[in-house]
């Protein structure tokens, strides 16, 4: 479809160079969307630790071990019912909205790529930045996973998309950082990008800090039977939960006043006798 440079109104903006217009049909906040999103699955996540633990205690404590702990992992509060319906319900109404996020944030970073810059460094932010888009829709794939298969149905498969939602979260974080610099050194405008760069650094490496102590307090957990282990296990997964969306939340604040929006384009093609326009629906190229 052909677009035109000149200014839209909000809501019937006019294509004066093409004799366009543009019908809005509806219209929401982008970053209000983002918001929603990110937040639903963290409000979820929360319910289901205070209602699990509260009334269920015992279920979500209980380990092959058979030692004492205080803290249940994200896996045992969201695997248990009614808390499952909960967290499934949050994560289907999460998922579409990201994926749709995700392009747009793919999008806008591509074109922010300046276009006279050096060709390898363009080929090198492009790289990145189609590299964090990818790991980011393996990351949603495996959290649709985990969600869905509970390590109560099938602890060997849930196992495995746990590790994969770990480590495509993790390397979504560093490409998306290194895109993003790379894309403003095309523009040669890294200071536009600093304060971001550096929140989403710091909760990078927080990530990364909880991810080992993941690993060393699972071995002790499963391997030694260490008191309170599992208890460290889960406060680290509960970390990384809070780091992963706060920095998809700082993505999501790169947009302070776009809008989505669905609608069409149309065309007027003369005025009848009485000087009304006559619009007709205009075709994509």
């Amino acid at each position: 479809m052909k677009e035109s440079q000149s200014s839209i109104n909000p809501h019937r903006g006019e294509h004066n160079t093409h004799n366009e217009e543009l019908v809005v049909h509806y219209k929401i906040n982008f970053k209000y969307v983002g918001l929603c999103t990110v937040c639903i699955p963290l409000a979820a996540l929360l319910l289901c630790l205070l209602t699990a633990y509260i009334l269920q205690f015992d279920d979500v404590h209980e380990t092959h071990c058979k030692v004492f702990n205080i803290l249940p992992s994200i896996s045992a509060v969201t695997g248990i019912s009614p808390q499952r319906y909960i967290w499934r319900i949050s994560i289907a109404l999460h998922i579409g909205p990201r994926v749709i996020i995700s392009a747009v944030y793919n999008a806008y970073q591509l074109n922010m790529i300046n276009p006279s810059a050096d060709q390898d460094v363009k080929a090198r932010a492009q790289l990145w930045l189609n590299m964090s888009f990818l790991l980011d829709l393996i990351e949603a794939g495996s959290l649709c996973g985990v969600t869905y298969i509970s390590n109560r149905e099938n602890y060997p498969i849930h196992e495995k998309l746990f590790i994969t939602f770990m480590v495509s979260s993790l390397t979504h974080m560093l490409a998306c950082i290194k895109g993003t610099k790379i894309a403003a050194e095309t523009r040669k405008d890294l200071e536009s990008v600093k304060t971001g760069l550096k929140y989403k650094k710091d909760l990078f490496a927080l990530s990364l800090l909880c991810t080992a102590g993941l690993v060393i307090f699972f071995i002790q957990h499963r391997f030694f039977c260490f008191r309170m282990a599992f208890s460290l296990f889960a406060l680290c997964e509960y970390i990384i939960a809070a780091a992963n969306v706060a920095f998809h939340l700082s993505v999501i604040l790169d947009f302070p006043t776009e809008e989505l929006m669905v609608g069409k384009f149309t065309v007027r093609h003369s005025t009848d006798g009485s000087g009304d326009e006559l619009i007709a629906h205009k075709k994509d190229d």
